[in-house]
């Protein structure tokens, strides 16, 4: 994996604990869209993924949700 990371110049690869939820700004994300998708009944699992592919995309288009989920971890994420 070290390879990997090294080999791309323009990625930024932060250490997280092994679990820490409160670190993980990704734990805000799914929370966030298991709200969203509360009291839907879709048919199928293919109206389900596409709608959570929906979610995701809207998130994507929200970078101050998308800041706060990073900030509300208090961890330094600039560059060094």
């Amino acid at each position: 994996m070290r390879e990997l990371i090294a080999a791309r110049l323009w990625l930024t690869v932060c250490q997280l604990p092994a679990y820490a939820p409160e670190l993980n700004p990704v734990e805000a994300v799914w929370s966030h869209l298991k709200r969203s998708l509360a009291n839907l009944a879709k048919r199928n699992l293919g109206q389900l993924a596409a709608l959570i592919k929906t979610r995701l995309k809207r998130m994507q288009y929200r970078p101050g949700l998308i800041n706060g989920y990073l900030a509300k971890t208090g961890l330094d994420l600039t560059l060094s």
